[in-house]
Protein backbone atom coordinates (compact mmCIF):
# COMPACT_ATOMS: atom_id res chain seq x y z
CA UNK A 1 0.00 0.00 0.00
CA UNK A 2 1.22 3.67 -0.95
CA UNK A 3 -0.29 6.64 1.45
CA UNK A 4 -0.10 9.98 -0.95
CA UNK A 5 -0.75 13.45 0.66
CA UNK A 6 -0.71 16.58 -1.80
CA UNK A 7 -0.74 19.74 -0.02
CA UNK A 8 -0.04 23.67 -1.50
CA UNK A 9 -3.08 24.19 -3.15
CA UNK A 10 -4.69 27.34 -2.74
CA UNK A 11 -6.15 30.78 -4.31
CA UNK A 12 -3.91 32.82 -6.97
CA UNK A 13 -3.84 35.51 -9.35
CA UNK A 14 -3.09 35.05 -13.18
CA UNK A 15 0.65 34.98 -13.78
CA UNK A 16 1.33 33.74 -9.90
CA UNK A 17 3.12 31.09 -8.30
CA UNK A 18 2.49 27.93 -6.53
CA UNK A 19 4.31 24.31 -5.55
CA UNK A 20 2.06 21.53 -4.68
CA UNK A 21 4.00 18.58 -2.63
CA UNK A 22 3.05 14.88 -2.24
CA UNK A 23 4.50 13.54 0.92
CA UNK A 24 4.43 9.65 0.09
CA UNK A 25 4.65 6.78 2.71
CA UNK A 26 4.38 2.98 2.20
CA UNK A 27 6.91 1.77 0.03
CA UNK A 28 10.36 2.63 -1.11
CA UNK A 29 9.97 5.81 -2.74
CA UNK A 30 12.85 6.49 -4.72
CA UNK A 31 12.32 2.96 -6.88
CA UNK A 32 8.46 4.01 -8.37
CA UNK A 33 8.00 6.53 -10.57
CA UNK A 34 5.51 9.59 -9.72
CA UNK A 35 2.93 12.02 -11.75
CA UNK A 36 0.84 14.80 -11.53
CA UNK A 37 -2.64 15.03 -12.85
CA UNK A 38 -5.35 17.53 -13.02
CA UNK A 39 -9.30 17.28 -13.07
CA UNK A 40 -11.20 20.32 -13.84
CA UNK A 41 -15.04 20.63 -12.95
CA UNK A 42 -17.28 18.25 -15.91
CA UNK A 43 -13.64 17.24 -17.29
CA UNK A 44 -11.67 13.78 -17.09
CA UNK A 45 -8.36 13.58 -15.03
CA UNK A 46 -5.88 14.75 -17.50
CA UNK A 47 -1.86 14.04 -17.26
CA UNK A 48 0.34 17.04 -16.52
CA UNK A 49 3.69 16.12 -15.53
CA UNK A 50 5.59 12.58 -14.30
CA UNK A 51 9.09 11.76 -12.58
CA UNK A 52 11.53 9.01 -13.19
CA UNK A 53 12.18 6.85 -10.75
CA UNK A 54 15.86 7.03 -9.22
CA UNK A 55 18.66 5.33 -11.24
CA UNK A 56 22.35 5.23 -11.44
CA UNK A 57 22.81 8.42 -11.76
CA UNK A 58 21.12 11.18 -9.88
CA UNK A 59 19.73 12.66 -13.37
CA UNK A 60 15.72 12.09 -13.37
CA UNK A 61 13.51 11.50 -17.29
CA UNK A 62 10.99 13.85 -16.57
CA UNK A 63 7.43 14.60 -19.06
CA UNK A 64 5.01 17.00 -19.48
CA UNK A 65 1.62 18.03 -20.92
CA UNK A 66 2.26 20.33 -23.93
CA UNK A 67 -0.21 23.26 -22.08
CA UNK A 68 2.25 23.07 -19.35
CA UNK A 69 5.61 22.96 -20.76
CA UNK A 70 7.66 26.02 -19.82
CA UNK A 71 5.42 26.54 -17.11
CA UNK A 72 5.76 23.67 -14.43
CA UNK A 73 8.51 21.85 -13.07
CA UNK A 74 8.71 18.78 -11.51
CA UNK A 75 10.90 17.62 -9.17
CA UNK A 76 11.70 14.78 -6.17
CA UNK A 77 13.76 14.96 -3.16
CA UNK A 78 14.36 11.05 -2.23
CA UNK A 79 15.45 12.17 1.18
CA UNK A 80 11.62 13.66 2.04
CA UNK A 81 9.96 10.85 0.22
CA UNK A 82 8.77 14.26 -1.44
CA UNK A 83 7.55 14.70 -4.84
CA UNK A 84 7.01 18.51 -6.25
CA UNK A 85 5.19 20.64 -9.09
CA UNK A 86 6.16 24.29 -9.33
CA UNK A 87 3.83 25.67 -11.00
CA UNK A 88 4.57 29.33 -12.58
CA UNK A 89 3.08 31.77 -14.78
CA UNK A 90 -0.82 30.22 -13.82
CA UNK A 91 -3.26 30.82 -16.15
CA UNK A 92 -7.37 30.61 -14.93
CA UNK A 93 -7.34 27.24 -17.39
CA UNK A 94 -4.76 25.53 -14.88
CA UNK A 95 -7.82 25.75 -11.98
CA UNK A 96 -8.43 22.31 -11.27
CA UNK A 97 -8.07 19.99 -8.42
CA UNK A 98 -4.32 18.76 -8.83
CA UNK A 99 -3.64 14.62 -7.68
CA UNK A 100 -0.37 12.77 -7.01
CA UNK A 101 -0.44 9.53 -8.58
CA UNK A 102 2.45 6.65 -8.05
CA UNK A 103 2.94 3.74 -10.81
CA UNK A 104 4.28 0.32 -10.40
CA UNK A 105 5.18 0.42 -14.08
CA UNK A 106 9.08 -0.37 -14.46
CA UNK A 107 9.14 2.88 -17.29
CA UNK A 108 7.50 6.08 -16.61
CA UNK A 109 3.75 6.72 -18.30
CA UNK A 110 1.48 9.30 -19.10
CA UNK A 111 -1.30 7.27 -19.05
CA UNK A 112 -3.64 7.18 -16.29
CA UNK A 113 -5.04 4.20 -15.82
CA UNK A 114 -0.64 2.92 -15.58
CA UNK A 115 -0.70 4.83 -11.78
CA UNK A 116 -2.43 2.64 -9.31
CA UNK A 117 -2.32 4.68 -6.34
CA UNK A 118 -3.39 8.40 -5.71
CA UNK A 119 -3.58 11.03 -3.50
CA UNK A 120 -7.33 12.72 -2.42
CA UNK A 121 -6.04 16.02 -4.44
CA UNK A 122 -5.57 19.45 -3.71
CA UNK A 123 -7.79 22.81 -5.14
CA UNK A 124 -5.85 25.20 -7.63
CA UNK A 125 -7.92 27.99 -8.42
CA UNK A 126 -6.74 30.72 -10.87
CA UNK A 127 -8.19 33.87 -10.90
CA UNK A 128 -8.56 36.26 -14.03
Amino acid sequence: QVQLVESGGGLVQAGGSLRLSCAASGRTFSSFSMGWFRQAPGKERDFVAAISKSGASTYYSTYYADSVKGRFTISRDNAKNTVYLQMNSLKPEDTAVYYCAHTSRLVITTQRGGYDYWGQGTQVTVSS
